[in-house]
């Protein structure tokens, strides 16, 4: 397939008269047929926190809320013309990527980025579904870190893929400042290491900042089998909120708030025969337009 031809001045928002518009995020990511994570949580997310959603598609997943069945890549070339055809008619004002499964893919991610200037760039580097499942190639990490972690504004591992990314276990709460500084090494200049899969009453998250200091952000666990897509809805929550003109900190708070409301909110709520969704419109906000 022949793509367009990106503009001559390389620009996240294509040069138009001032006007009303949406506040619009890209989801970069795989589609999961179950609709709890991937594209799906992340057009819920966009919508119920008042942004317009765009997606690119990486890769087309057969799962449920019991597992995943089939992964088919999406070839690199349809990739790239999803995203040359959002960003050169509709800009965009933040980034979401998820599940990119081959190197080939990551690269295409890249390029886009620094083509385009793509601003507030959020990267959950998706590895293993809640089911257990892996997503990615194991070849693919290395290209990950390497391309996609310096053009990021924030990475955010759960503690499986920080394992994996930093070749050795994290266990405890007192080792995830060292860890969320270790990721920051491998050159993202921000990391959220979400301690969600640790035991205990309390989730403790650490945001490493580009200052080279960390926050902690705890919170009581809520109890429930319906966690599928909080790591996808979590991220996707974090782009909107930057993309609505919130600095990264502050960021990460509001989009934490957002999923612990959604999380509470769809408890008890059976979808499925395994884990669930989150109620993703609990407390859906008013579609935000601004002038530009």
């Amino acid at each position: 397939m022949t793509s367009l031809t990106p503009p001559s001045s390389p620009s996240s928002l294509p040069s138009m008269p001032s006007t009303r518009r949406y506040v619009r995020v890209l989801s970069i990511a795989g589609s999961d047929s179950g609709g709890a994570a991937g594209i799906q949580a992340d057009l819920k997310t966009f919508s119920a926190l008042g942004c317009y959603g765009m997606t690119a598609i990486t890769a087309i997943t057969a799962q449920n809320t019991c597992g995943v069945t089939g992964i088919h890549g999406i070839p690199p070339e349809m990739l790239k013309a999803q995203i040359d055809a959002v960003v050169q008619d509709i800009g965009v004002d933040a980034v979401k990527i998820g599940m990119l499964h081959s190197p080939e893919v990551v690269r295409v991610v890249a390029d886009a980025i620094r083509t385009y200037q793509l601003p507030h760039v959020v990267l959950d580097p998706v590895m293993v579904a809640t089911s257990g499942d892996r997503l990615i190639a194991q070849e693919t990490v290395g290209v990950l870190v390497q391309e996609l972690f310096p053009l990021a504004e924030v990475i955010t591992p759960n503690l499986d893929e920080a394992g994996w990314l930093l070749g050795r276990k994290i266990e405890g709460v007192e080792t995830l400042d060292a860890a969320a500084q270790a990721l920051r090494a491998l050159g993202a200049p921000a990391a959220l290491l979400k301690g969600g899969h640790l035991p205990g009453d309390w989730v403790v998250d650490v945001l490493a900042l580009p200052d080279g200091s960390c926050q902690r952000l705890a919170s009581q666990r809520i109890a429930t089998h319906n966690g599928h897509g909080t790591g996808c809805t979590l991220s996707s929550a974090i782009a909107s909120h930057l993309a609505l003109g919130a600095p990264l900190p502050q960021a990460v708070e509001r989009a934490r708030a957002y999923i612990l409301g959604a999380i509470a909110a769809g408890a008890d709520v059976t979808t499925g025969r395994g884990h669930g969704p989150l109620s993703h419109g609990y407390a859906p906000v008013a579609q935000v337009v601004v002038q530009g």
